[in-house]
């Protein structure tokens, strides 16, 4: 059975994006997006709200980048990819459809059916998954930072105890924290 993982760049403060909504703090330097592409390499479908894909999507045609990020824009566009929203009347990629309700059972089977793990972005829709309890493992990227307030990477209120897998240190001071779900 394919895995779920929430992956996150955050702030050591546990935040996703700033009190204003920016997360150009969060722009891995060519190590970090190095090791990224390496955990993203084996995920065959994305999950994401309509905003995370907004911004995902970016990658459908980028171009002109550095070499590793040449490489993320082949592995994101290879990739499936479900958007959740009630508003999008279409998507702007290939191999992307939409869902109009996040539902734990679908995700369930979407797990038991898939090949490939399956990987859930941005913090509200994975905030759902992991209350709901089909989040298998997590990954954080805690980046040298305090925001001191914005969009938090973990819901409010969950509880789950977890196992660390791994962890990473780069140059930058970015730290990768792998975790296994436990429930």
């Amino acid at each position: 059975m394919a895995k779920l993982i929430y992956s996150a760049i955050a702030s050591l403060d546990g935040y996703v994006a700033d009190a204003e909504g920016g997360f150009e703090w969060a722009a891995p330097d060519e190590e970090v997006h190095a090791f990224v592409n390496e955990l993203e390499r084996p995920i065959g479908t994305y999950l994401y709200g309509r905003r995370m894909y907004e911004t995902m999507v970016y990658w459908e045609t980028a171009g002109d980048e550095s070499k590793v990020a040449q490489e993320f824009a082949r592995i994101w566009r290879a990739a499936d990819k479900v958007v959740y929203s009630r508003t999008l009347s279409e998507t702007t990629s290939a191999r992307t459809r939409i869902w109009r309700t996040f539902e734990p059972d679908a995700i369930q089977r979407l797990k038991e059916s898939s090949a490939a793990d399956l990987s859930i972005g941005g913090p509200e829709l994975a905030g759902q998954a992991l209350t709901s309890g089909v989040v298998d493992e997590i990954h954080l990227l805690l980046t040298p930072i305090l925001v001191g307030g914005g969009k938090r990477a973990l819901p409010d209120h969950l509880a789950a105890r977890l196992e660390l897998l791994d962890e990473h240190r780069f140059g930058s001071g970015v730290i990768h924290l792998h975790y296994r779900v436990l429930g």
